[in-house]
């Protein structure tokens, strides 16, 4: 059993030295480290080298679960990911976190039901925001991320909608989309 470390800041500004060295007094034997931001686990080449390399037994640390992943989604991911290949995970500064203790499986389950009531109740709340602006007539639906003026030159050239979207990097639904709105 080897106890591996992940250690991340969010900008090249910030240092890595109290992260790494709570790790190393955890009882990291390696750690992996890396300055990028945590939005998302996508892109973090550190973080899949230290998924990689954990094996059966292992336990992967770090020092608060933010460092792992700022998303609950990506956060479950990554811990299923270990569990798979029998890898425990244990956030150092939030001690209820371990997933090799039947009680640190179960907050993280906690966590997991109590994030996914929320975001189902800002969704709900969403809704019905969203039949009340459309009950007073107001509602225009999110503004498109499609960039409607190339669509459209494109479109008058005589480039086909599948090919509007290859070379703008949108779908050939959305092109479609662009094409119906209403100049504005």
């Amino acid at each position: 059993m080897a106890i591996i470390g992940y250690a991340r800041v969010s900008s090249v500004g910030q240092s890595l030295d109290v992260q790494l060295e709570q790790l190393k007094a955890g009882g990291c034997e390696k750690v992996f480290s890396e300055k990028i931001t945590g939005t998302t686990t996508k892109g973090r080449s550190q973080l899949a080298l230290a998924l990689d390399y954990v094996r059966e037994g292992d336990v992967l640390v770090v020092t608060r679960m933010d460092r792992l992943s700022r998303s609950l989604t990506d956060l479950r991911l990554t811990v299923d990911q270990l569990t798979a290949k029998g890898v425990g995970f244990r956030a150092l500064q939030q001690s209820g976190i371990d997933t090799t203790r039947p009680e640190g499986k179960l907050m993280l389950a906690m966590l997991g039901a109590f994030a996914e009531f929320e975001t189902d109740i800002r969704k709900e709340r969403q809704l019905e925001g969203i039949a009340k602006a459309k009950a007073a007539n107001v509602y225009k639906g999110r503004k498109p991320s499609v960039p409607v003026a190339d669509v459209r030159r494109l479109a008058a050239e005589g480039v086909g909608a599948t090919e509007i979207g290859k070379r703008l990097g949108i779908g050939r639904a959305s092109v479609y989309r662009a094409l119906a709105e209403e100049p504005g």
